[in-house]
């Protein structure tokens, strides 16, 4: 009888262990392994491993000032990006075709330089389909990158473009405000003082003291060891940020107080 006893206790005790495994395995489903990060679809500005920037202008082309400025560029045998306005690609493609030609960048900036972020999506959608339309006839290929005028987009459009049309949302991080047309020496100096290795540098291909600072500004960018190149080669250069090492509180050695010594009184002389 006793044996009987032992062995219902014994098979209890198994029970029990295999129902309270059970229950973990339910209560601690196993750790969902870490989806990898969607890439960025907005840059206004490139962590990279070098000296590299990329100089961008805005508005054009001028029937006058792009070509001048295109000159400057091979002479110097450098790369940049212009986000033209589809209006005038339409009137001056043979612009966009040598840019094109000559190895720069073409990106869109809309149709007609609206504010894309107080439009309807049907209107923005337009904007962005006759640019391209007009970029693709002058130069053989469509554009991959674009400029909202202002930098006027929400989160919302930056995704919804980007699903639609491929596009990359550029901004920027040096701006020398030369559309307030404060002199060549200034927008020079502020383009020199802003930039950094990464760096995209907003500028306008349609005001002549943009152009006039172009020769001062691209002389001591290249004096500096920058290297130029168009956006789409500046992202593709990125390299992730090494997170920064934290930075432990210092070590205070603990210290045996000693009683401090008695402060002694002289007596008051009288008198």
């Amino acid at each position: 009888m006793l044996v009987y006893r032992l062995l219902f206790l014994l098979a209890l005790t198994l029970f029990a262990t295999n129902l309270a495994r059970a229950e973990d395995m339910v209560a601690s489903p196993p750790a969902e392994k870490p989806q990898p990060a969607e890439p960025p679809i907005a840059f206004s500005f490139v962590h990279v491993d070098g000296p590299y920037i990329a100089m961008t202008f805005d508005d054009g082309p001028s029937e006058k000032l792009t070509p001048r400025l295109l000159n400057l560029l091979a002479a110097h045998h450098m790369k940049a990006t212009f986000f033209v306005i589809g209006q005038n690609v339409v009137e001056h493609p043979e612009i966009v075709q040598r840019a094109a030609r000559e190895g720069h960048e073409i990106g869109n900036h809309s149709w007609s330089h609206p504010n894309l972020g107080k439009m309807s999506d049907e209107g923005v959608r337009r904007e962005l389909q006759k640019t391209e339309d007009a970029i693709k006839s002058a130069t053989g290929a469509r554009p991959t990158l674009l400029r909202p005028p202002y930098g006027s987009i929400s989160g919302r459009q930056k995704k919804w473009i980007h699903d639609e049309f491929g596009y990359q949302i550029i901004l920027w991080d040096v701006d020398p405000l030369d559309w307030k047309r404060p002199g060549p020496a200034v927008v020079c100096n502020r383009i020199i003082k802003g930039t950094r290795a990464g760096s995209i540098v907003l500028s306008h291909d349609i005001h002549p003291g943009t152009i006039e600072a172009m020769p001062s500004a691209l002389d001591q960018l290249e004096a500096k060891g920058f290297k130029f190149v168009t956006v789409s080669e500046l992202i593709a250069k990125a390299v992730p940020e090494t997170p920064k090492p934290r930075k432990e509180p210092p070590t205070v050695p603990a210290t045996t107080g000693s009683p401090s010594p008695r402060s002694t009184i002289a007596p008051r002389p009288k008198g």
